[in-house]
């Protein structure tokens, strides 16, 4: 039977992992379709080292995990099936390197600054060039609601402003023209928000259509599939 992210938090006994208890439930629910398939998860932050562990015990034996950080102490957290860098993820060009490197990440885990600055700069820059089917999370979102992290309730340039005007964006087929579809429509499927997170899976975003089945729709399509 396979462990559970949350009992490999609980279980840890490797480097030092901080999380907030209430993000397992979204990790779950969003990573857990990569759990020993061939991954590359990018995360940005390394911490003390212990999260990169876990993910790597949690997704198995075929997941690559890299973590970017400012701080060079975190290159001692390499170790097989994990790889560390050092640089900024508000510098473009050092992001580039990474990708030119290890190629399209099908998962992004931002916990890194958590600057709005850095944190918009990066998603921008990142999340087209995320996998066309991967997963995009942002964690700590409360700082967007901070002044030390250039956020603030309603404060132009905070993600969450961001993320609002996104929403618009992935409906822009309902605007009636006042809104044309973006990028980001045709290659977003949804939007999750949960207690400081934001999650954006992506992949083809179908043109949506209506349909309508009666009972005795229902009914007709039962008797020829007997009849086949």
């Amino acid at each position: 039977m396979r462990v559970s992210l949350w009992s490999e938090f609980l279980n840890n006994r490797q480097r030092t992992i901080h999380k907030w208890t209430h993000y397992f439930a979204a990790y779950e629910a969003h990573f857990q379709r990569y759990v020993n398939r061939p991954v590359l998860f990018l995360e940005i932050g390394c911490g003390r080292g212990g999260s990169a562990q876990m993910w790597k015990r949690w997704l198995g034996p075929h997941a690559r995990i890299v973590g970017i950080d400012v701080n060079p102490e975190c290159a001692q957290f390499a170790e097989d099936q994990i790889a560390i860098r050092i640089g900024s993820q508000a510098d473009m060009g050092f992001l580039q390197s990474v990708l030119d490197e290890f190629g399209a990440p099908d998962v992004v885990l931002d916990d890194g600054s958590h600057q709005m600055a850095h944190v918009v700069e990066t998603f921008r820059y990142l999340y087209p060039r995320t996998a066309r089917d991967g997963v995009y999370m942002v964690e700590d979102l409360h700082t967007a609601y901070w002044d030390e992290y250039g956020g603030g309730l309603g404060r132009e340039g905070s993600f969450m402003e961001l993320c609002k005007r996104l929403m618009d964006e992935l409906n822009a087929d309902w605007t009636r023209g006042q809104l044309p579809p973006t990028e980001f429509t045709r290659t977003t499927l949804s939007m999750h928000f949960y207690d400081s997170i934001a999650v954006f899976e992506r992949g083809r975003h179908e043109v949506a259509r209506e349909e309508r089945i009666s009972g005795r729709r229902a009914l007709v399509n039962s008797l020829l599939r007997r009849k086949g």
